[in-house]
């Protein structure tokens, strides 16, 4: 039987899924609430698998995929939703990850953010950056915020993606996208190039080289606000990632320019439900939440980021948030379970010392911490 990529998609969609994925000798898996379910279709052949992904290539990207192997891109089917592509090779025949996106911008009432992140959305300039692992719903978590600054702002909004995930309609702001491969060469490119574009905010989809966080830098000194990723999972990391990128002799000199620019950092985690009712999202948000203020700013001037945590524990009136207390009142309230709670924690004492009372003797001395892994369906 013939397989057409467009029902995969259709099915992904139905059963509230997040990726698809699509390799030989399998049959085709989704990711339904972070657990990955085999489907009913019989396993594919490399000729299948190959035919379901080529579908979705121009001839551009045929090309660049025979090239190098890899290749990011995005693929929409009208009226069903809209898809961030992975393609790759897994023991000589090709294989996809498909990252289903929602058509629909999320509000931030309906991601229930707190409003301090509202609050800095609507900040005239400076650098924020929300941070977690893959799949933890930084890109919603963003559109949400751009999207706020469309419905309320009259901007010019640049975003530099790979790939583009959520297509803005402009509201008040006049909106640019800018997809990596196909409108510029680079992060580094589209950035050096926007400052002359006249934006008042940046999107910059990956900060993930030393060219790229200097330039974002440089946009969030010069006035512009400027709003990027990064993959760490708290605030004080983030700030350790971005200096460290730099060679020994410029680290200072960025201690001291995030310490201007830096407005706030959002790091955020996917927990499981622990009874999600029907209709619910299966997993809820956890984010810690640091604010810079004069005494955050002069920690990271001094390298003192093993500080702030503690500076973020004592500025809960300034709507910050350690992650270890989202995730004991999340607890608490009975949505997660211990062990969900404890799989997400990098501070296993301190989320035990705020559960207290609550924690059951014996699952305190059995819970172990782990990476973990979530993903979103954006």
């Amino acid at each position: 039987m013939e397989y057409m990529i467009e029902d995969l998609m259709e099915q992904v969609v139905t059963c509230g899924g997040s990726d698809l994925h699509i390799s030989t000798g399998l049959p085709p898996y989704i990711r339904i609430s972070g657990k990955l379910t085999p489907t009913d279709y019989e396993p594919l052949t490399a000729e299948q698998c190959q035919r379901l992904i080529f579908t979705m290539l121009n001839n551009t990207q045929r090309k660049h995929l025979e090239q190098n192997w890899e290749l990011d891109c995005s693929y929409g089917v009208r009226g069903l939703a809209r898809f961030r592509v992975n393609v790759y090779k897994d023991r000589g025949t090709y294989a996809a990850c498909l990252r289903a996106l929602s058509s629909q911008i999320p509000t931030m009432e309906a991601l229930k953010l707190p409003d301090i992140v509202r609050e800095i959305s609507e900040k005239p300039r400076g650098l924020v950056l929300v941070t977690g692992p893959t799949g933890s719903g930084k890109s919603t978590t963003l559109a949400s915020m751009i999207n706020n600054i469309n419905m309320t702002r009259s901007e010019h909004i640049l975003t530099i993606e790979d790939p583009i995930e959520f297509v803005y309609e402009p509201i008040q702001s006049l909106i640019h996208q800018r997809q990596i491969g196909e409108d510029t060469k680079s992060f580094a490119n589209a950035l050096r190039a926007a400052l002359r574009e006249d934006p008042d905010v940046v999107l910059v989809g990956e900060m993930r080289d030393l060219e790229t966080i200097s330039l974002a830098i440089s946009a969030a000194e010069t006035g512009h606000l400027v709003f990027g990723t990064v993959h760490t999972s708290s605030a004080a990391q983030t700030v350790d990632r971005m200096v460290d990128v730099f060679s020994p002799e410029q680290q200072q000199q960025i201690r001291v320019q995030l310490s201007n620019s830096l407005v706030a950092v959002f790091s955020q985690t996917l927990v499981p439900r622990k009874n999600p009712k029907p209709g619910e999202f299966g997993r809820v948000m956890a984010q810690e939440i640091m604010i810079v203020t004069p005494a955050i700013a002069n920690l990271i001037r001094e390298g003192k980021t093993s500080q702030i945590y503690s500076a973020i524990q004592t500025g809960a009136k300034l709507g910050m948030q350690t992650l270890e207390k989202v995730l004991s009142d999340l607890y608490k309230a009975g949505t997660i379970s211990l062990e969900a709670a404890m799989s997400k924690t990098s501070k296993p004492d301190e989320l035990q010392r705020l559960i207290g009372g609550s924690m059951p003797t014996a699952q305190a001395t059995s819970a172990k911490p782990n990476s973990g892994r979530s993903l979103l369906v954006n």
